[in-house]
């Protein structure tokens, strides 16, 4: 496919709901007007790229209702819910050129976010609990030291002495979870004795050795 053969399918896309459509008006690959509306342009790429978004933006220097065209390809399922958040975001609209013609996906309208609130305390509570900086930014296939791990450490460091009582770890390690942490047991640190009393497993005695910096901190 070349990206010229998006443009048949467009203009008539287009030209059914009364539009008159030109092509290559200036740097704009199609401008479509209907009476005395504002004009509508579109630009169209044969994938949904950055280049694709920039040309966008840089029309919607001059009008307000531009499009971004692609065909429809076999990534795109994968990538439809980030491309439709992104073109809101940036009020940019989007057609879709597929084997049974154009579809509109997403028409040009300006943002209004309404911020997840509750995702976004649970970011600002982590930040807060978390001890110091443990992580290197952009690293990835590496266990994070969340402010979890952190409390399951602190739990851990007072095992070490032997088993305990659930209530008595929550007290000494700070950990008011403790409990319910230990019995969760994510990282099969924890062994349950008897009812309410808990010990180190092997693998937690390792967790201490591995994560031996980060708990001489927490121990402080």
């Amino acid at each position: 496919m070349r990206e010229a053969d998006l443009y048949a399918p467009l203009k008539a896309y287009l030209e059914a709901q009364g539009y008159e459509v030109k092509a290559e008006i200036g740097d704009c690959d199609i401008m479509a007007r209907r009476g005395d509306e504002p004009a509508i342009i579109v630009e169209m790429k044969l994938t949904f790229s950055l280049q694709l978004v920039m040309q966008g933006v840089v029309r919607q220097g001059l009008f307000d209702h531009v499009y971004l065209a692609v065909p429809v390809s076999k990534g795109w399922k994968l990538r439809y819910r980030d491309i439709i958040a992104l073109c809101r975001r940036l009020s940019l609209g989007l057609l879709a050129v597929g084997p049974k013609g154009v579809e509109a996906h997403l028409d040009p309208a300006p943002y209004a976010p309404r911020l997840k609130a509750k995702p976004a305390a649970r970011l600002l509570r982590e930040f807060d609990r978390r001890v110091g900086d443990p992580n290197e930014g952009g690293i990835t296939g590496v266990k994070k030291m969340t402010a979890y791990r952190q409390d399951a450490l602190r739990c851990a460091l007072h095992l070490q002495a032997g088993p305990c009582k659930a209530s008595e770890v929550a007290k000494a390690a700070g950990v008011s979870r403790a409990a319910q942490q230990m019995r969760h047991d994510h990282y099969g640190w924890f062994e349950r004795v008897e009812r309410g009393i808990y010990q180190l497993t092997p693998k937690g005695q390792a967790a201490l050795l591995e994560h031996a910096e980060m708990a001489e901190v927490l121990a402080k």
